[in-house]
């Protein structure tokens, strides 16, 4: 459900003022990739409703009462809900879960990382927030001042994601094994159980072993697949309507749902788990609004997906309508009402289309997993970009295979659609709720609307959800435990990990060191500055490391060039590459002490390793050179917070500093009449090998004086002799006197998974002869 990258840039959210042309275009990828999910559900949805809950009888009140609550549903959540509201809370064009809890933090200051900075509030994608109403207001505050609220809205936004991380796992159960179910039609039932389970494994162990090639490869032919799937289905039910049973339109009418709850009572309203089914998917229509646009997304699905639908199960109605003597509900299925001719060719495409499905929502736990990831909400793993053209094509291999082996798992532990359909039911219900939930917020909050419109959209949607939800609860021992429990599972894990970064926080903000002790060192720190740039990570945004004092007190030489390096995600979609770094100067400027902040977005990419180290550098330079411009964004109270200016990569600020590396022997110098470069050359070893020779190519700049000239070509001087990393490298132990409960998080559970974490991205591309760790015990 949460898809990244296949149909799309993420410039592709800027198409409202488009042409038609594009629209169209967009909405047939869209097609492909955001409705796979949804348009398979005719598969197993009348199966699993009628499974052990009601019976088919001649009255036809059961399947015509089923048909109206599958209409209602699919009008009420997916048109109306998404469509036409939920769709209009996006992030900057961004959609799903986080979005919605991004666009809270933001506008009520209830951001879960705990580096934030005023500066951040001017970036571009950063809403303004307009004046609220009373009631809003009175909203906002009570959230702001509520750390309870805080931790309830943030476990909300966990919860609805830990669901769509089991939906990545019941979703391709399900789809695959419905649409390899048509092979009982086909051959002997004694045949067909020993078929049908290993068939299913077989595919889904070929899907997941294939998806470090990347859907960028097949991506082309998902629109196709998913067309034809739609116009097999929509014309099979249009058959069946005219040849079965022309009057099932009358089943729309709600009065029908009226008399299956009479009838069927306490069965009836048990079999709504198996109804809900049909609108599994609909949350990609929100997640995958990035992709896309509002308008291409509604263009699809009012006029294709929906009326396929509609067209398919009022066909499988008609067909059951007149087809009573059904032996058992394992009958009642998608392929019983496929003329009989055709059903071989409706079994490939229905494989094909589940695949399609399901490669939605494996990609799109990818995503969901990033974004927690960058927002230090889920612990860091490794990740694969499979396409260097298409935005949002990513591959994580723990996840993939810890998917594959759950996915495998359910589907031999269950071997039937009504069990997977009992646990797909409840995750898919979940995450609609806390979608409904947080929307609640945002139209008062983002939208700053009435609460009373509001309290409405909770009570009608919440309601009719709710209703689905404690249907689908009740088969808990029945299948629905399964969603729980690995909800249950990610939830703690991620809890812990989000508390466990929090805590090494708020110790590295208590045991900063003051800027005043770095200015009582002198230019030279008190100790010997040797040639080259020292660049230490750090978390923090102000102040001075504890692992800077600890590594100076205890060593008495350090780099001529000092860089504090702090790479931080914001509350945005997307930081432009003319936004990225704020870099500020601590001390006077004979103390070539420097700040530099990376920002990057939930849903940026870190695909510039390589050219992070030279950005940073250029960054810098560039901030030396205008640093008597107007670039400031911002002096804050704090004293140990600096000014800082906003610096772009140098590939996005062509008019400023460009570096040049390039290998020589002799010294070289020229000047162009254009620009004014800066050489500083150091002079071949005994061996005569190539040296590395840097230069500053520096636009025209008047008035630049001695000083920062000089400052220049130290700075290249010091790039020459190299750049060495130093990172802290912290073990955290509760303090004595902790709670159980703490010691248990700290010591235990974050330890773990820390020393089973990735490294940070970009750290991974710095040569091991370059690193140096500083370890200190945490005592939080």
């Amino acid at each position: 459900m949460y898809l990244e990258g296949v149909g799309g840039s993420s410039s592709s959210k800027r198409v409202k003022r488009d042409s038609w042309k594009t629209v169209l275009a967009l909405s047939y990828q869209s097609l492909g990739v955001v409705y796979g999910d949804l348009s398979t559900s005719p598969l197993y949805v009348y199966k699993s409703t009628f499974a052990e809950d009601i019976q088919h009888s001649e009255t036809n009140e059961e399947i015509y009462g089923v048909l109206s609550f599958v209409f209602w549903t699919l009008t009420l959540i997916p048109l109306i809900k998404y469509v036409f509201i939920v769709l209009r809370a996006d992030d900057n064009g961004e959609g799903g879960t986080f979005a919605l809890y991004s666009l809270l933090c933001r506008h009520a200051r209830v951001s879960s990382l705990p580096n934030c900075q005023v500066a951040d509030e001017k970036l571009a994608e950063y809403k303004d927030t307009n004046a609220i109403g009373n009631s809003g207001s009175s909203l906002k505050s009570t959230l702001e001042k509520s750390p309870l609220l805080q931790r309830i809205l943030l476990v909300l936004a966990l919860l609805g994601t830990c669901m769509v991380i089991g939906d990545g796992v019941l979703t391709p159960a399900i789809s695959v094994f419905s649409a390899v179910s048509g092979l009982e039609l086909s051959m002997a039932k004694e045949h067909h159980r020993y078929v049908e389970v290993p068939a299913a494994c077989i595919i889904l162990v070929l899907l997941f072993a294939l998806q470090h090639y990347g859907t960028h490869r097949v991506g082309f032919l998902f629109a196709p697949i998913v067309i034809t799937w739609l116009l097999c289905i929509s014309m099979i039910g249009v058959y069946n309507i005219f040849h079965w049973n022309p009057k099932v339109y009358q089943a729309l009418s709600p009065y029908y749902m009226y008399k299956f709850l009479k009838k069927t009572r306490r069965g009836g309203w048990m079999s709504l788990g198996g109804i809900l089914l049909c609108v599994t998917g609909s949350e990609a229509m929100f997640a995958d609004l990035g992709h896309f646009s509002q308008l291409s997304i509604k263009i699809a699905f009012t006029l294709v997906v929906y009326p396929s639908l509609i067209l398919a199960y009022m066909g499988q109605a008609a067909f059951l309508s007149t087809h009573h003597k059904m032996e058992t509900a394992y009958h009642i299925g998608f392929y019983v009402s496929v003329p009989r001719i055709i059903r071989w060719p409706v079994l490939v495409i229905a494989i094909l289309a589940a695949v399609v499905g399901s490669q939605a929502i494996i990609t799109g736990t990818f995503s969901i997993i990033k974004q927690c990831s960058s927002l230090g909400c889920f612990p860091r793993v490794k990740i694969v970009h499979t396409s260097s053209k298409i935005h949002g094509q990513i591959y994580i291999p723990e996840i993939n295979w810890t998917l594959m082996l759950l996915c495998l798992a359910v589907t031999i532990g269950f071997r039937d659609t009504k069990r997977m359909g009992n646990a797909a039911g409840l995750a898919v219900i979940t995450v609609m709720l806390v979608t409904t939930c947080l929307m609640s917020l945002v139209i008062v909050l983002c939208w700053h609307k009435s609460i009373f419109l509001a309290i409405c959209f909770i009570i009608f949607f919440g309601t009719l959800e709710a209703l689905y939800f404690s249907a689908s609860l009740i088969k808990f021992l029945e299948g629905a435990w399964v969603p729980v429990a690995l909800s249950l599972i990610f939830m703690v894990l991620m809890y812990a990990w989000h508390y466990g970064t929090l805590m090494k926080y708020e110790f590295d903000v208590h045991n900063k060191v003051p800027i005043n002790w770095l200015l009582g060192l002198g230019s030279n720190l008190g100790i010997v500055r040797v040639p080259g740039i020292g660049v230490i990570d750090t978390e923090l945004v102000s102040g001075i490391p504890a692992i800077f004092s600890h590594f100076v007190t205890n060593l008495p030489a350090f780099h001529q060039v000092v860089v504090f390096l702090c790479i931080k995600s914001v509350p945005v979609p997307h930081v432009g590459p003319e936004e990225r770094f704020l870099v500020g100067r601590i001390g006077p400027k004979e103390y070539r002490v420097y700040r530099c902040i990376a920002r990057y977005g939930y849903r940026d990419f870190h695909k510039d390793d390589l050219e992070f180290e030279k950005d940073l550098f250029c960054s810098i330079a560039e901030f030396v050179r205008s640093e008597r411009l107007e670039s400031i964004v911002g002096v804050v109270d704090d004293p140990d917070d600096e000014a800082m200016a906003v610096v772009g990569t140098s590939s996005s600020n062509l008019e400023g500093i460009q570096l040049c590396e390039e290998d020589v022997i002799l010294e070289l110098s020229s000047k162009s009449d254009t620009s004014l470069e800066l050489i500083a050359v150091k002079s071949p070893d005994i061996n005569n090998k190539p040296r590395k020779r840097v230069r500053f190519l520096v636009p025209e700049s008047p008035g630049m004086d001695r000083d920062t000239r000089a400052e220049l070509k130290e700075l290249m001087e010091a790039r020459e002799a190299g750049m060495a990393f130093i990172k802290g490298h912290s073990y955290m132990r509760a303090k004595r006197g902790s709670s159980l409960f703490k010691k248990l998080v700290i010591n235990f559970c974050y330890d773990f998974l820390r020393r089973n974490s990735r490294e940070p991205s970009y750290a991974l591309s710095i040569p091991h002869a370059s690193t140096l760790e500083v370890g200190m015990v945490y005592q939080v």
